[in-house]
């Protein structure tokens, strides 16, 4: 029997709030690491461990990324390759959050912004005031 919508949203706050967030990190964390693991073994063409003919590389280790969700921040385990490289598509690069806020406030300063509407500005983005004479810290 499906379930309505109603009845999903419920169930995703109940899942968000139960422990402050970890059911839904370790969810989330188990799923992503799984869609990224599977992705690899379709790349290299053999899970791990795997022998056969159609294998193109070998796993060599893996590197750790971070990935920032809603839920908080997650380590996914990425494989790397003895040859050629391997970028898994769900966790691709992304501009850190520095660059863009430099950015911003560097746009801002040469068309004059008063110090005011930039931290407001910050503070929109998601950014918390650290600490009005250091620099942020993201």
């Amino acid at each position: 029997m499906p379930l309505n919508q109603l009845a999903l949203l419920e169930l995703t706050e109940v899942m968000r709030t139960a422990d402050d967030g970890k059911l839904m990190r370790t969810l989330l964390h188990t799923i992503l690491q799984a869609l990224v693991d599977a992705e690899a073994t379709g790349h290299i063409g053999a899970g791990m461990h795997e022998q056969n003919d159609t294998r193109t590389t070998q796993r060599n280790g893996t590197r750790t990324k971070v990935v920032s969700a809603t839920s908080g921040d997650l380590s996914v385990k990425i494989a790397k390759t003895r040859t050629g490289s391997f970028f898994a598509t769900l966790v691709h690069p992304r501009p850190r959050i520095e660059v863009a806020l430099h950015a911003v406030v560097m746009e801002a300063y040469v068309h004059g912004v008063s110090t005011r509407k930039v931290d407001d500005l910050v503070t929109a983005m998601g950014v918390e005031r650290m600490n009005t004479r250091s620099s942020l810290h993201c």
